[in-house]
């Protein structure tokens, strides 16, 4: 079993590379100093709740742009985005992030990512943590967030 800790807010998000939907490798440090980062963990493709949470990133990204944040969602995801989604294939960032867990469904276990979000400020580090993510309300819950950084 994989037992990992969610980053501390207050400290320096861990760094990573992966590749994106836009064919090239997107890093943190490339937000660094210009934009806080939004950096989203789901569980799985074209389910209802993660096609409802990137459709309601998708449609809201022109309101994290005003406010100087970047959308990152590390899956893959089919819906048409206006952020990069990044492939985590072998779990090293979500493991990194302490979203990749052990799950339970129906009786079944198996690991995967659980839902959550951080934010991460211009200076690298994690300003806020939305564990277990609840679809509804979570991105208004961000916006606000963001208006304040």
């Amino acid at each position: 079993m994989v037992t990992s800790l969610l980053p501390v807010i207050g400290r320096t998000a861990p760094e990573f590379a992966l590749p994106s939907t836009t064919g090239e490798n997107i890093s943190l440090k490339q937000f660094k100093g210009k934009k806080t980062v939004v950096l989203y963990f789901y569980p799985k493709d074209e389910t209802p709740g993660c096609t409802k949470e990137a459709c309601d990133f998708r449609d809201h990204a022109a309101e994290f742009e005003k406010h100087q944040a970047v959308i990152l969602g590390i899956s893959t995801e089919k819906q048409k985005l206006p952020f990069p989604l990044l492939s985590d294939q072998d779990a090293t960032v979500s493991k990194m992030f302490g979203v990749y867990k052990q799950k339970n469904l129906y009786g079944k276990k198996s690991m995967g990512i659980e839902r959550t979000t951080f934010v991460i400020d211009r200076t690298g580090r994690i300003a806020q943590i939305y564990p277990k993510v609840k679809v509804e309300g979570h991105i208004q819950d961000l916006i606000e967030f963001v208006r304040e950084d």
